[in-house]
């Protein structure tokens, strides 16, 4: 038979065992959590997101600066600017619908910071070129091999429309019906004696 002092000391054990496993089950869910917190922030927009890719893009303000251009016409700017964070977007998208990136908010801090240093938009779309090259550009310059590659799919369209277009010219002409060298139809109403003379005389015109 177990005593009063021996039952009491097994149940406080237990407890103790019970909090402690479920203090460690809390713990590992936590860190469970974060650690699914870290993916989802590195896989935003299906990429990788490199959060150190932004390089300062600086200018000395021109004497006399002045904003170059309204809010609206930087935001339209910064469409034409490439998130560098791994994501497609450009910049506008990226810092207005993804706020887990970081990138795109540094890149918007140095586009207004040329906007207010009375930068134009070519020339902070040459600055950002400058420091990131081609890839910080939506669309690429259409110069040199790029030209070459924005004109490429249109003269092989225009191309491949004019040899469609011959070949169904070819396809709709009909073919020139060769001479016949047979007796024509005749009336079902001529007499045997008719069709011969006419046959003789057909042949006496093709000897001739």
């Amino acid at each position: 038979m177990i005593s009063r002092r021996a039952f009491l000391a097994r149940i406080a054990g237990g407890s103790a065992s019970l909090v402690v496993g479920s203090r460690f089950a809390g713990a590992q869910q936590q860190r469970a959590v974060i650690h699914d917190q870290s993916v989802a922030r590195d896989t935003t927009n299906l990429f990788a997101m490199d959060q150190m890719a932004a390089v300062p893009v600086a200018l000395p303000p021109k004497p006399g600066a002045a904003p170059s251009m309204t809010p609206l016409e930087r935001d339209a700017l910064e469409r034409r600017i490439h998130c560098q964070c791994g994501c497609t977007l450009d910049v506008f998208t990226c810092r207005t619908t993804d706020f887990s990136c970081q990138v795109s908010p540094a890149m918007h801090r140095d586009v207004m910071a040329l906007v207010e240093g009375g930068y134009g938009a070519q020339e902070i779309i040459d600055a950002f070129v400058k420091t990131y090259g081609e890839r910080a550009l939506m669309a690429p310059a259409k110069s040199g091999f790029n030209l070459l590659a924005w004109l490429t799919p249109g003269a092989a369209l225009i191309a491949g429309a004019g040899v469609l277009t011959f070949a169904l010219r070819r396809l709709g002409r009909k073919p020139a019906r060769a001479k016949s060298s047979t007796v024509p139809d005749l009336p079902t109403s001529a007499t045997p004696d008719e069709l011969a003379r006419l046959q003789a005389a057909v042949r006496g015109e093709e000897n001739s």
